[in-house]
């Protein structure tokens, strides 16, 4: 089995990198999955997410957690990274930009399951955490994805100060 990878991603490695500062879903690339006969998370803690609040055009902060499960294709990080730079200008709401991310996502790898969390500071006082999740129709993750959605805050985290 060959190792190299360098025709399934463009983006890794490449040194004259672009920024889209405007909503850019074309970026994302996926690769194959080597390991699909195998049920396992990939997990990505995304601290630095940025949009803009669409009323105010106040800029919105949070961590971002997307954790899935692959079937055939994965998605490659780097292009991940740029396709959550790419929301820095958009105005939306925290909980569309959870769903935005989740159908995105969905679309370029029809995993077996994944969630995305969006942990926002607070603004006025109150911050919004969204969660969004999503198992494949038909089988074990759709059933999955129903308890996670039923007992994901049940045992809500220590917040100090965001």
């Amino acid at each position: 089995m060959s190792h190299d990878r360098s025709k399934e991603v463009s983006l890794l490695g490449e040194a004259g990198t672009q920024y889209s500062f405007n909503y850019d879903p074309s970026v994302l690339e996926s690769f194959e999955n080597r390991h699909a006969y195998r049920d396992y998370f990939v997990k990505f803690n995304c601290p630095e997410f940025t949009s803009l609040c669409p009323k105010t055009n106040q800029p919105d902060f949070a961590t971002i957690y997307i954790s899935y499960i692959p079937d055939k294709k994965m998605v490659e990080s780097k292009s991940l990274k740029l396709y959550l730079f790419s929301f820095r200008n958009h105005g939306d709401f925290h909980e569309d930009c959870m769903n935005i991310i989740l159908n995105d996502l969905v679309d370029l790898m029809d995993p077996r399951y994944i969630e995305v969390w969006g942990k926002f500071t607070p603004r006025g006082g109150i911050s919004i955490d969204p969660y969004t999740n999503y198992g494949k129709p038909g089988t074990k993750w759709e059933k999955f994805a129903e308890q996670r959605l039923l007992q994901h805050d049940l045992y809500p985290e220590k917040v100090d100060n965001r």
